[in-house]
């Protein structure tokens, strides 16, 4: 059984400087004109979604993967990465200690796409108010819901439709559901401590 065939890195991937405000322009070149396009198209549909998170670094993705999972789990996880090669990812799930929360991802550190600029998260506002509902309804519609109606139509893929953890805020530019469908574990470690800090 063969591995996912190795391919250069996306162009425009820099390394890391966390950005004052998230805003598409911290997103990579190929994906910044469509999340403009998206926040516009929702804007036309009297949506107000607002950016959320762009870049994040693989320690906050650490975090939020360790949130609900049992210590079991979590070193499993960081003696796979370890044995897989990737000592960076390990020590970012190792290092950022105990959390505690909902389940919100399903993505290890490195293996989401906003570590490479690739995803974007919004929120609804309402009346100058963030609103997280999924369900709520205003003027009959719901934004999340005109949000992903959206980005699937500029051929984005939305995290409302995914089948596992539901992610309503979450927009990304490949169909991929992580970067491990187009780069070995080892060439993600490299990838994400030249960026980051490895």
């Amino acid at each position: 059984m063969t591995g996912p065939t190795p391919v250069t890195a996306p162009s425009g991937l820099t390394a890391f400087t966390p950005p004052a405000l998230p805003s598409p322009a911290d997103l990579v070149p190929e994906f910044r004109p469509r999340c403009e396009q998206l926040l516009a198209a929702c804007r036309a549909r009297g949506v107000e979604m607002r950016v959320n998170e762009t870049v994040r670094d693989p320690f906050r993705q650490a975090r939020l993967w360790r949130q609900s999972r049992t210590t079991e789990t979590i070193r499993a996880k960081i003696r796979a990465l370890r044995e897989g090669g990737a000592a960076f990812l390990a020590h970012c799930l190792e290092s950022v200690g105990p959390q505690h929360g909902d389940p919100v991802t399903n993505a290890l550190p490195g293996l989401s796409w906003h570590q490479w600029g690739e995803a974007l998260d919004c929120f609804w506002v309402v009346d100058g108010e963030a609103e997280w509902s999924t369900t709520r309804k205003v003027g009959g519609v719901n934004g999340f819901r005109v949000y992903a109606e959206e980005a699937r139509a500029l051929g984005l893929t939305a995290g409302a439709f995914f089948t596992s953890i539901k992610d309503f805020p979450h927009v990304q530019l490949r169909a991929a559901a992580g970067p491990t469908s187009l780069f070995t574990l080892a060439e993600i470690d490299r990838t994400m401590g030249e960026r980051f800090g490895g």
